[in-house]
């Protein structure tokens, strides 16, 4: 599971290949190899649910490289935690591993993980889409292999709201229920975007470049409080509950419940981008976080195993491991032409979660260190101005707290 799921759940799958066993020396050689000869031992670590079907991926990479000796085994604490996971003891930790892309930053910093090299970083710009190299670029230099993206976005029962409906926030939730989380700060920090604010600057990467704490904030702050009175915005920490019971009509989710919703709706299923809000007097696009799972290659691995993992984690990540992905758990590929295959351009999910993942429509989830402050911090924030327990007059305060909170450097 990765982080934003982990946190969309009530709490960032495919990662970058490097190749030098030090920590901290320069970018990693190519992984190109096209050679029955390369060997090697590499334990490649995927989350729980992900097992099986990496499997069958290790055996299409077993038949290219038959001198490649890999395990398949779970992550000790799930892909949301692999930056913990890798720093108990980098050398004990998998050669390969799946993680979401907001670690990266620090697991970069850290030493865990080195660059990738010039030739793998001009494959993945070549191969990938730009929103996916970009979130796996930290500081000028690419650190995974992106393998899918995680965008949410709006499910809906069609007997029950038409696709207009679910253009606006207003027409949704007067003709229908929606079930949400406002403790979830994955679900609702957005709503800061959507009103004008940036979280570590514009390319995520700026401590300081947090400006939530103004009249735009203020203003998101406000959209908050606005839906504790909206009575057909239902919160709920068990959104399938309530669609399955029926008083529910319409949920923010993601892609990887898709399946479990088309179950309950079954015929009645329908899905679409994020409508349209209104925050502080003017119509705008809601917005999502965007999180691109990746692999990426230990650092701390063998000298004599590099070549291999890197190869591996390349392997793992190209248009056919993507789509095998898809095909097992709905993981929405990065790759351009799997985008483009027509099972994935058929499918509204994919079409929803694509579109969601244009700038404009989501931020993808910055790498900093201090995410994991931002993650403690933001879901009281935002939970405490929908309940009414932080006061329209402590707005400015509280958002001046939490912004030099997240903007102190580790």
């Amino acid at each position: 599971m990765t982080s934003w799921k982990k946190v969309t759940m009530g709490s960032a799958a495919v990662l970058a290949a490097v190749m030098l066993a030090a920590c901290g020396k320069s970018s990693t050689e190519s992984t190109k190899t096209t050679s029955k000869d390369l060997t090697g031992t590499v334990k490649l670590w995927v989350d729980t649910t992900n097992v099986d079907y990496y499997k069958t991926i290790v055996k299409n990479f077993s038949k290219k490289y038959p001198k490649v000796n890999v395990t398949v085994t779970q992550s000790p604490n799930g892909s949301a935690n692999a930056k913990t996971d890798v720093g108990k003891d980098p050398s004990k930790a998998a050669d390969v591993f799946q993680v979401p892309n907001d670690q990266l930053g620090s697991m970069a910093d850290q030493g865990y993980i080195n660059p990738l090299s010039p030739a793998a970083t001009k494959a993945v710009k070549k191969d990938d889409v730009a929103v996916a190299a970009d979130a796996v670029t930290w500081k000028g230099k690419m650190y995974a292999y992106p393998t899918d993206q995680q965008a949410q976005t709006l499910y809906y029962n069609k007997s029950m709201l038409s696709a207009d409906d679910v253009k606006s926030w207003k027409t949704l939730t007067a003709k229908g229920v929606l079930a949400t989380d406002f403790t979830n700060a994955y679900n609702f920090y957005p709503i800061f975007f959507s009103a004008g604010t940036q979280l570590y600057g514009k390319d995520g990467e700026t401590l300081k470049g947090t400006n939530i704490n103004n009249a735009k904030g203020i203003a998101a702050m406000t959209w908050f409080a606005e839906q504790k009175q909206n009575k057909n915005v239902m919160q709920t920490s068990n959104t399938l509950n309530q669609m399955k019971s029926g008083h529910a009509t319409a949920t923010i989710d993601g892609p990887w419940n898709a399946a479990n919703i088309k179950k309950i709706l079954g015929k009645n299923f329908a899905v679409a981008p994020y409508p349209t809000i209104n925050v502080g007097g003017k119509e705008v696009q809601m917005q999502a976080f965007l999180g691109i799972g990746s692999f990426a290659v230990n650092s701390h691995t063998a000298t004599k195993n590099q070549k291999a993992a890197a190869t591996l984690a390349q392997f793992v990540t190209n248009k056919q491991s993507q789509l095998i992905g898809y095909r097992h758990n709905g993981s929405i590929p990065v790759n351009k032409s799997a985008q483009t295959s027509k099972e994935v351009a058929d499918d509204p999910v994919a079409k929803a979660v694509m579109v969601m993942s244009q700038p404009g429509n989501s931020v993808v989830m910055p790498k900093m260190t201090q995410m994991a402050t931002f993650w403690n911090l933001s879901a009281p924030l935002i939970n405490g101005a929908y309940t009414g327990s932080i006061k329209p007059a402590q707005y400015a305060t509280k958002l001046d707290t939490f912004v030099n909170a997240i903007s102190k450097d580790n």
